[in-house]
């Protein structure tokens, strides 16, 4: 990373989270500066020593529980000798619990821009969900660098007097070796590897470059090397710098919260969800609504009494000669005076009705119906209706009962005006009316309607319609289409057709006719699937012809997509020179061999560097720019 500007140079796998080991002090040391300047400690400040910090593991400097020792001394410890005792002091100092320090760090990450970071603890040793990435504490120190400047010394210094013992620098050895090196960090647990996060400045420029998972302090520092040199040759020259904005420093007088609910590994953050039953176990009876009470100095009984009086006030009397207004009267008059009480009953019964009440309409209604029944209007001839009515004439004497009615009493009159003839039309009419057919007239009977119906164009075949009665309504089926042969059977055996038509349903047969050339169903016993009436014409499938007759050769096709072509970069006494020439080679052509797969084969004691899966563009391009730095190579193709 270009460290005046943030910008990536190179990476490769640098979002894998990954254990960051002792690297985990840079945040640490980051949060302990910020306490600095926020004036809630010194340099001089005196910790005493928790019984949690005491009890860490190597690497230590060797503090006792209970011992007081200035933050001065446990920041030289973390920094320089990477002490754990010293890292867990300054969390306990400063948050109270490693719980709390380390949600208080992971939120000073997120604040920082490191995405995939989370810490578990203020030292680095391995923890569940203790990760960062190689690009999050590329970011974390820069920050270091240009957010305290004041103390970013401390990462280049050899050793220091750390209180009481001095301490050596975990990462001598690569400030001593690479030129320009001055800081800043290492890490080592066997679950992460050698890390190292290490800045360097050459003219104006300064790189920061981060390492995870090295197999030994030499080949990190190598590797670590590898990629400075690549990076001061990418970065430009006279770039204009532009540092990051530092993190918000907490409010001491705020209490930490618990920890966003997308973190939920943070210490003190969203945990387990337990689920809690819903069901009620008791039901409270509901309170009262609050009465407001009387004015002091009112009883009850005067309170009472203007409540009433109140109602009484906006209550609106009923219309005068009103069932309502004759009940207010009646219920006014005193029990005690029969003579009111009859007086009331016979106005009740002589007076009339006020105009627009439900006792004027009904009186109306009793006046307009006619005191003895009279014959029901009968539908036109050749209806539905009629044919229904006919039906129902025939049955009535047998089903029907005569209704006796009392010509002074309206309910009577009105039950006399309902015939079964006309309640059968009715109901026929109004559930099992058919819908006309086209070019037909609905006044028209079935056979004039057929009579009138235009010839087909072609000879037509007759079916036969059987007409079911209206009786019993629930088993009745409107239309049954029929052979013409069969309608005899039909007739006589109505109540064994389907299972639907009941005893004396089947009235009639109607004839329609439909093309001769038209679907038909064969008659029952034939057993045949296609139908008599013209619903839909029958479809012929096409045959498919084949559209070659050759025959046909699959040929399988290769699946590499032409990556079958290798670089060869040279032969060497061992696999170490080997693999070290390979990374050389993918780290000077990372344009080219990015996407090679390096590969190493022995052979006649010699071990050869390859890398495949190229393509021949890649590979004979990758070959020409090696052999522009001096590097003998070849191409290799398929065979």
């Amino acid at each position: 990373m270009d460290a005046r500007t943030g910008e990536t140079l190179w990476s490769q796998n640098a979002d894998t989270k990954l254990h960051p080991a002792s690297l985990t002090k840079m945040m640490t040391l980051y949060i302990a500066f910020q306490e600095i300047e926020a004036g809630r400690m010194s340099l001089d400040t005196v910790v005493t020593v928790s019984k949690h910090a005491a009890a860490q593991p190597p690497s230590r400097l060797g503090l006792r529980q209970g011992q007081k020792i200035k933050m001065r001394y446990l920041i030289r410890a973390a920094a320089i000798k990477s002490a754990n005792d010293a890292a867990a002091a300054i969390g306990d100092a400063i948050a109270g619990s490693e719980a709390a320090f380390a949600q208080r760090m992971t939120r000073t990450a997120r604040a920082l821009g490191m995405k995939n970071t989370t810490f578990r603890n203020a030292h680095g040793l391995t923890a569940q969900g203790h990760l960062s990435t190689a690009r999050d504490m590329n970011i974390l120190g820069r920050h270091l660098f240009y957010d305290f400047p004041q103390y970013y010394n401390i990462f280049s210094r050899r050793s220091a007097d750390a209180g009481i013992a001095t301490v050596n620098n975990t990462n001598s050895r690569f400030l001593d070796s690479y030129e320009g090196a001055d800081g800043i960090k290492t890490g080592y647990t066997i679950a992460a590897g050698f890390n190292l996060t290490a800045s360097a400045k050459r003219g104006d420029k300064r790189l920061i470059t981060t390492v995870f998972g090295g197999t030994s302090t030499a080949q990190r520092n190598a590797k670590m090397a590898e990629l400075m040199n690549m990076g001061f040759g990418l970065a430009k020259n006279r770039v204009r710098e532009r540092p990051p904005t530092a993190a918000p420093i907490p409010d001491a007088s705020v209490p930490l919260v618990m920890a966003p609910a997308d973190d939920p590994g943070v210490p003190g953050g969203a945990a387990k969800t337990i689920r809690v039953s819903g069901a009620m176990t008791r039901s409270l009876r509901p309170m009262p609504r609050p009465v407001a009470a009387p004015p002091a100095g009112l009883s009850d009984d005067v309170a009472m009494a203007i409540a009433a009086s109140v109602q009484d006030a906006m209550a609106e009397p009923p219309p005068p000669a009103t069932l309502e207004a004759q009940a207010v009267e009646l219920a006014a008059a005193p029990a005690a005076d029969p003579a009111v009480v009859e007086t009331i009953l016979a106005e009740v019964v002589t007076s009339e009705p006020a105009p627009g009440t439900l006792e004027a309409q009904a009186a109306s209604l009793a006046a307009s119906s006619p005191a003895e029944p009279g014959p029901a209007p009968r539908p036109e001839p050749g209806t539905f209706e009629a044919q229904a009515l006919a039906l129902a004439e025939e049955r009535a004497p047998a089903e029907t009962a005569p209704v006796e009615a009392t010509p002074t009493d309206p309910a009577a009159v009105a039950l006399s005006e309902a015939t079964p003839e006309t309640d059968t039309a009715n109901a026929m009419a109004s559930s099992l009316r058919p819908q006309p057919r086209p070019g037909a007239d609905e006044a028209a009977s079935p056979e004039t309607a057929l009579a009138q119906a235009e010839p087909a164009a072609e000879p037509a075949v007759e079916e036969t319609v059987l007409l079911a009665s209206a009786a019993p309504l629930e088993a009745v089926v409107p239309f049954q289409v029929i052979d013409e042969s069969d309608a005899a059977l039909a007739l006589a055996t109505a109540p064994a057709v389907d299972g639907l038509l009941a005893e004396g349903a089947l009235t009639g047969i109607e004839t329609v006719s439909a093309p001769a050339n038209a679907p038909i169903y064969d008659s029952v016993e034939t057993g045949s699937t296609e139908r008599r009436a013209p619903i839909f014409d029958s479809v012929a499938l096409a045959t498919v012809q084949p559209e070659f007759d050759e025959e046909v050769v699959i040929v399988s096709k290769s699946t590499s997509g032409g990556r079958a072509w290798g670089v060869f970069v040279g032969a060497y006494n061992s696999r170490y020179e080997a693999e070290r020439a390979l990374l050389r080679t993918g780290l000077a052509e990372s344009a080219t061999l990015d996407q090679g797969l390096r590969k190493i084969t022995e052979r006649g004691g010699k071990y050869r560097a390859t890398f495949l899966g190229l393509t021949e563009d890649q590979a004979d391009l990758a070959c020409r720019r090696i052999r522009a730095r001096g590097v003998s190579c070849e191409t290799s193709g398929p065979a």
